[in-house]
C-alpha cells in the first residue's frame, strides 16, 4: 500500500461483504484484521477481493516461516519497488511517451495517434482497479480521477498532455511506494535486531536451533560480540551489556549471574551462559513491535479529524469541477473545451491522498523513532497529547530515586538491634517493596536469623502486621502508630532528626509497645535532576507525588533542584491530585512504577511507566520508558512537540498547495500536469517531511 487511502479502501470493500465485520487496515504495517463468518465468508473470498483493488493478501496462519520473534509471516518476500508491477507500466508508459515525441518530430501529423496510444494503453489497468475500487464503495478514488481525466483530455484533443498526465501518475505512484516502504522499514528493523539462531547448552555439547524452537529454562550460550537470542537470567559468567538496541542507553552495562538481559542486546568480552524465561514470541523485542503496531492502529486526535474531512472533502471538489466546466459555458459563453480541461484538472486535484497520509506518517515516524530510543506509546493520541502536557507528577520511589534503599540505622528500644531487624524482617519476607527488600537484604548482610510470620498482610498504604511467636507486631510510617502504641516525645525527637536527614523511619510495634526504629534512605537516582532540568527548560513543571513523610519528600525534592512535593499521600490522594490539576484546566502527566500509582497513572492525560522492559512497563499506562531514566520524560514531549509540527507541516503542504493550483487552475494558469503534481508530488513530500522524525535524538 502507498497511502492511508489503500487502507480505506480494503476497510470499506471488505466492510460490504456479509459475514465480514470488525475490519482494520494498519497502513504502516501492511497487516489486516477481521472477523468473518466461515459459513458466509468462503476460503480465498477476502484474498480475492483485495486482489481485485491492485493488492496482494496473504494469510499470515498459512505461512510456513517465522519472523526472529515467533510469529508467522507471509510465505511471499514483498519486491523491491524497481521490480514491482507498477515500475513496469511506468516504463511502458514512459517508452511509448518518448516514442511518441519521437515520431512527432518525424510524422507531425500522426504523432496524435502515438500520443493517445501511450495515453489509454497506460491507463488501461488504473482503469481497471479504478472500477474495482468503485465497485467496492470508492468512487472518487484518485485511479478513478485519473482516468476520467486522461480520457477527457484525449476527447478535447489534448492527448500529448494526457499521456504525460498517465506518465507522471505512474511515477508519482512508484516515489509513494518507495517512500512507504522506507516509512515501514523503522518497524521491519525491530524484528533484525534479535538473532535468528541460539546456541543451546545441553550438557558440555552445544547446539544451534532457531530461537523460534526456544523454550522457558532451556540454557543457551552467548559468545562475546554476539546478540543475545532470548529474555533470561544470567546463571554463569559476566560480562558488559550494550542494551542500545533495546532501551537506547548508550552506556553498556556491566552483568553478572541472577541479573536479566534482554533479547537483541549486544554482548560484551565474556561468555554468558543464560536460562530462557520468555519464548521468542513473547521476547521484549516481539513485545515492543507488538506494542508499535497496535499503537499505529489507534488514531491520533488529528488523524480522526483529517479523516472526517477528507470524506466530504473530495464529493465537494467533484461538485466544484462539474460546476466549473459547466456554468461559465452556459452562463458566461466560454469555451467547453477550455472549461472542460480545467475542470478536468481540478478533478485530479480532488484527490486527497496527501491530506490523508500527512497524519499517519508522522504518527508511524514518531512512534517507530520512540521505540528505537526505549520509549513505548499505545497509540498516536498519546504521542500527540504528549506534547501538551504542562505538569509532569512524579512517584519518588524508584522513579526520582534509585528505589534500592539501604537500612541506614537501627535503634533498639523494648528489644536490641538484631531482635528489631529479624521481626521486621519476618513481616517483610515476601514483600516486593523496596523497604522490605532493603530490610531482608541488611538482615542477610548481618547473618540475622529471620524467624516465621504468620498471618502477615500489607495494610495499603500504611505498613505490614502479622505474627511471630506469638507476638502480635506491626511495621508501618510513625504516622499510622497512633491507637498501636504511644511514642515517647524523646522518641519522637529521634524520629524527626532521622526524617531532617532524608531518612524514611518505619516503627516496629509489638503487642501494642513500640519495639524499635529502622531508618532507611533512598538516594536520587544520577539522571533525575538533569531530567527534571531538561523539562523546565520545555516549560513544565514537575510535582513530586509521594506517601513518604514530608521531611523525606523535602529533602530529596532540595536535592533535585527544589522542585514542589506533596507528601504523605494515599494512592486515592494522588488521584485527587491528578483530578484537582486536571479540572483547573492543566495537562498533567504521571510517572510511576506501573502498580502503586495505578489510579494515577490512569487519571492522568499520559501515564508514563519507568521499568526496564518489565511486563507492567509495556502493559500498565500510556507509555513505558523502558531505560527508566527520568530525562527520557523531556524527550519524549520533545518528540511529541516535533511530531504535531511535522504534522501541521505536512496539512500546509497538502492544503496549501492543492489550494493554490485549484485557484490557478480555474482562472487558468495551470493545467492538467501541475495538477497530477499537486497530488502525488505533495504525497511523497509529506512522506519524507514525516521521514524526518525517524532521525530524532540522533
Amino acid at each position: 500500500m502507498d497511502c492511508g487511502a489503500c487502507a480505506t479502501r480494503i476497510e470499506k470493500a471488505l466492510g460490504r461483504v456479509p459475514g465480514i465485520s470488525d475490519v482494520r487496515v494498519t497502513y504502516t504495517t501492511e497487516t489486516l484484521t477481521l472477523d468473518a463468518d466461515p459459513a458466509l465468508v468462503p476460503s480465498g473470498l477476502i484474498e480475492e477481493r483485495v486482489d481485485e483493488l491492485g493488492f496482494r493478501a496473504t494469510p499470515v496462519a498459512a505461512a510456513g516461516t517465522a519472523t526472529p520473534d515467533g510469529r508467522p509471516t507471509p510465505s511471499w518476500s514483498e519486491p523491491q519497488w524497481w521490480q514491482s508491477d507498477k515500475a513496469r507500466l511506468t516504463l511502458i508508459s514512459g517508452t511509448l511517451l518518448g516514442a511518441a515525441y519521437v515520431l512527432s518530430l518525424v510524422v507531425p501529423d500522426k504523432a496524435s495517434w502515438m500520443f493517445i496510444a501511450a495515453a489509454l494503453i497506460a491507463a488501461l489497468p488504473i482503469a481497471r482497479r479504478a472500477l474495482a475500487v468503485a465497485r467496492a464503495g470508492s468512487p472518487f478514488s484518485i485511479e478513478m480521477l485519473m482516468v476520467i481525466a486522461a480520457t477527457g483530455a484525449v476527447a478535447i484533443g489534448a492527448a500529448e498532455e494526457a499521456a504525460v498526465v498517465v506518465f507522471l501518475f505512474l511515477i508519482g505512484e512508484l516515489l509513494e511506494g518507495y517512500a512507504a516502504g522506507r516509512a515501514r522499514a523503522g518497524i521491519r528493523a525491530l524484528a533484525d535486531i534479535v538473532p535468528k539462531t541460539a546456541l543451546v547448552e545441553e550438557g558440555d555439547a552445544v547446539r544451534e536451533v532457531a530461537i523460534v524452537t526456544l523454550a522457558v529454562g532451556q540454557r543457551i550460550r552467548i559468545r562475546p560480540g554476539d546478540r543475545i537470542a532470548a529474555d533470561g537470567k544470567i546463571v554463569a559468567g559476566s560480562s558488559s551489556i550494550d542494551e542500545a538496541p533495546i532501551t537506547g542507553e548508550s552506556v553498556p552495562k556491566s552483568k553478572s549471574a541472577g541479573d536479566a538481559v534482554f533479547a537483541g542486546s549486544i554482548n560484551g568480552d565474556g561468555v554468558l551462559s543464560i536460562v530462557v524465561e520468555k519464548t521468542a514470541a513473547d521476547n521484549t523485542i516481539a513485545r515492543i513491535i507488538r506494542l508499535v503496531e497496535e499503537a499505529q492502529e489507534a488514531k491520533a486526535p488529528t488523524e480522526r479529524f483529517i479523516d472526517r474531512f477528507s470524506a466530504w472533502y473530495t464529493p465537494a471538489v467533484v461538485v466544484i469541477a462539474v460546476l466549473v466546466a459547466v456554468v461559465p459555458p452556459l452562463a458566461l459563453g466560454g469555451l467547453w473545451a477550455d472549461w472542460i480541461y480545467r475542470a478536468l484538472a481540478l478533478l485530479l486535484i480532488a484527490c486527497p491522498c496527501a491530506l490523508v497520509i500527512s497524519t499517519p506518517a508522522a504518527i508511524a515516524a514518531g512512534l517507530s523513532a520512540a521505540a528505537r530510543r526505549g520509549l513505548l506509546l499505545k497509540g498516536g493520541a498519546v504521542l500527540e497529547s504528549a506534547g501538551k502536557l504542562q505538569v509532569v507528577a512524579f512517584d519518588k520511589t524508584g522513579t526520582l530515586t534509585e528505589g534500592k534503599p539501604k537500612v541506614t540505622d537501627i535503634v533498639g528500644i523494648a528489644g536490641n538491634e538484631n531482635e528489631v531487624l529479624a521481626l521486621a524482617a519476618a513481616l517483610e519476607a515476601g514483600s516486593s517493596h523496596p523497604i522490605a527488600h532493603a530490610i531482608l537484604a541488611r538482615a542477610e548482610a548481618d547473618a540475622v536469623a529471620v524467624p516465621a510470620a504468620e498471618g502477615s498482610r500489607a495494610i495499603g498504604g500504611q505498613g505490614v502486621e502479622g505474627r511471630v511467636a506469638g507476638r502480635s507486631l506491626f511495621l508501618g510510617a510513625p504516622r499510622f502508630i497512633s491507637g498501636r502504641a504511644a511514642i515517647a516525645p524523646e522518641l519522637s525527637g529521634n524520629i524527626e532528626k532521622l526524617e531532617e536527614d532524608g531518612k524514611t523511619v518505619a516503627v516496629l510495634v509489638a503487642d501494642g509497645q513500640v519495639f524499635g526504629l529502622l531508618a532507611v534512605r533512598d538516594e536520587p537516582r544520577a539522571d533525575a535532576r538533569d531530567g527534571l532540568a531538561r523539562l523546565k527548560s520545555l516549560g513544565l513543571e514537575s510535582l513530586i507525588l509521594t506517601g513518604d513523610n514530608r521531611r523525606t519528600a523535602a529533602a530529596i525534592a532540595e536535592r533535585l533542584g527544589g522542585i514542589e512535593y506533596r507528601a504523605e499521600l494515599m494512592p486515592e490522594d494522588k488521584l485527587s491530585i491528578i483530578g484537582e490539576l486536571r479540572r483547573a484546566g492543566r495537562s498533567v502527566a504521571q510517572v510511576g512504577d506501573g502498580i502503586n500509582d495505578a489510579p494515577a497513572l490512569a487519571a492522568a492525560d499520559v501515564g508514563i511507566a519507568m521499568g526496564s522492559g518489565t511486563d507492567v512497563a509495556l502493559e500498565t499506562a500510556d507509555a513505558a520508558i523502558l531505560n527508566s531514566n527520568v530525562a527520557d520524560v523531556a524527550r519524549l514531549v520533545l518528540l511529541s512537540r516535533q511530531t504535531m509540527t511535522v504534522i501541521h507541516q505536512n496539512i500546509v503542504v497538502a492544503l496549501g498547495l492543492k489550494g493554490v493550483l485549484m485557484i490557478t487552475t480555474i482562472i487558468g494558469l495551470t493545467g492538467l500536469w501541475p495538477a497530477i503534481l499537486a497530488d502525488t508530488g505533495a504525497t511523497v513530500l509529506v512522506t519524507l517531511n514525516a521521514l524526518r522524525l525517524l532521525r530524532h535524538g540522533r
